[in-house]
């Protein structure tokens, strides 16, 4: 866990899976740092249907959205039992807060730009490649880790059915790119992956 969520902490909570941390419209009154567990955030778009817009880690800052209008614009949902460090805000270290969400925005506007211009299985795996990053600088394996969240969740934060989702893990596995098992997943060939996130 960073220190700087220790610094910035007045207390922890615990979420157990499939629980929320917050909902859309509850009051702001914290952020929260992911110190275990997994999460993702979602909002109901224009037609009534949720849609995923993020998955956070151990590291992790949740309650961005909320500092604008005062209220809590996503609903975050843990996806295993979880723990997260309560930041009221405004927080009395306000530089180190600052450089935490600079490091959030950049990451979030760099992924988004990169998904938004690309087909279905380059999107994949682009994920794939920047999960794998992720987890890597938390210190666990690159190659081989366990999917928190479903397929359909992959899907609805890609933009993709579940169907293509499914097909496209089915199409890297036989091209010998990757193995999955249920949700465990072993990059096997992640220079090809490189290869086929590479824009045309």
């Amino acid at each position: 866990m960073p220190s700087a969520f220790d610094k910035l902490a007045s207390t922890r909570r615990h979420v157990r899976s499939g629980g929320p941390l917050f909902s859309a419209g509850d009051p702001f009154g914290s952020l929260y740092g992911v110190q275990g567990g997994f999460f993702k955030t979602s909002v109901v778009d224009g037609e009534g249907r949720w849609q995923v817009t993020g998955f956070y880690m151990a590291g992790d800052l949740l309650g961005l959205d909320g500092i604008g209008a005062g209220r809590y614009q996503l609903t975050a949902t843990a996806l295993e039992d979880s723990v997260v460090a309560v930041m009221p805000y405004p927080p009395d270290l306000q530089c180190e807060l600052h450089r935490m969400l600079s490091r959030e925005i950049v990451r979030e506007h760099r992924l988004m730009l990169l998904l938004g211009s690309m087909h279905a299985e380059q999107r994949l795996a682009v994920f794939l490649l920047n999960l794998s990053r992720r987890l890597q600088r938390r210190g666990y394996s690159p190659l081989e880790f366990h999917l928190r969240m479903t397929r359909a969740d992959i899907g609805s934060y890609l933009g993709m059915t579940l169907e293509t989702v499914s097909r496209l893990f089915s199409r890297l596995q036989e091209q010998g790119i990757l193995e999955i098992r249920q949700r465990r997943v072993r990059l096997i060939d992640i220079d090809r992956l490189r290869a086929i996130a590479e824009p045309a």
